[in-house]
């Protein structure tokens, strides 16, 4: 199931990205350096609270644990069809985890 895109025509590049994650390819370095400079522009820019849309799946600590998050994704659905609140610990250290 092909993603589709809700967002802005800048941000279209991330969807290419997505895709690759989504079937377990790994993002080159330069990939990652453009997103992580693309995330922190939005996160500037957003307020510290966020009002959530209804419903929403309430997920604990993933330890940045990627196969844990597409098992997530299997069970509840995909984003933006279904919308998560993660709670926290997102990152971790381990040969599975996302550092």
């Amino acid at each position: 199931m092909k993603h589709e895109s809700k967002i802005l025509p800048q941000y279209m590049e991330i969807d290419g990205w997505i895709e690759k994650l989504l079937n377990c390819q790994q993002l080159t370095e330069n990939e990652v350096k453009s997103l992580v400079g693309k995330a922190r522009e939005i996160l500037e820019n957003e307020v510290n609270v966020q009002p959530v849309r209804c419903p929403v799946t309430v997920c604990g600590d993933i330890h940045g644990q990627f196969h844990d998050l597409m098992e997530l994704f299997c069970i509840g659905g995909k984003p933006p069809d279904t919308n998560y609140l993660f709670m926290g610990d997102y990152v971790d250290r381990g040969y599975n985890s996302v550092e």
